[in-house]
């Protein structure tokens, strides 16, 4: 559990005791590669924190075609925010990209854990407005890159998927067929 009180601590102070007490909200699971944590049509009820793996979330077009709209390694949230916090029917699927160590909250014990820690009021405006600078950086890139530039400046951005994440599904993620992946990787090396 030190690698989520690090992550809350590089945004606000949570000391041991109250950490341990914060701990009680959450809980935590193991997940096998390729499973879904999360199902279109099911309830959304928790936001996830990985502690270890890697988690994609994504979902499946009017052709079947699976859509990849994030990916959550190590110290990164996810979850279909609308459908979390309106307990809603998520749209989408989470699933474990490798085996991924897990903590999650359910919505009405994070309510009750901001009411009663209110340090962490802080720790989460800062996530979620990271979460929004990055969607709206993928927006710009999407619209203002070419294909091997989004590429480009995905790998040098997030060098650590590039070994962690199957092709197929970085293709999804940037919008290209695995096939043009494999292109634009050649084209790299040489």
């Amino acid at each position: 559990m030190h690698i989520f009180q690090s992550h809350i601590n590089k945004f606000t102070h949570i000391g041991n005791e109250e950490f341990a007490e914060v701990l009680q909200y959450f809980q935590i699971q193991t997940y096998r590669k390729k499973e879904n944590l999360l199902v279109e049509g099911q309830l959304c009820k928790y936001r996830y924190f990985v502690l270890k793996g890697c988690l994609r979330k994504f979902f499946i077009d009017d052709k079947g075609t699976e859509q990849t709209t994030e990916f959550a390694i190590e110290n990164w949230w996810l979850t279909d925010t609308i459908a979390f916090e309106h307990q809603l029917q998520t749209q989408f699927y989470i699933q474990a990209m490798e085996i991924s160590e897990v903590l999650f909250i359910e919505r009405k014990a994070l309510d009750e854990l901001l009411d009663r820690h209110p340090v962490l009021e802080r720790y989460f405006r800062f996530i979620y407005q990271r979460a929004f600078a990055a969607a709206q950086m993928r927006f710009k890139y999407l619209y203002g890159y070419t294909k091997e530039e989004m590429y480009h400046f995905f790998m040098v951005k997030h060098p650590e998927f590039a070994q962690r994440i199957p092709q197929k599904y970085l293709a999804s993620f940037l919008g290209f067929t695995p096939e043009y992946l494999s292109e634009l990787r050649k084209k790299s090396v040489t």
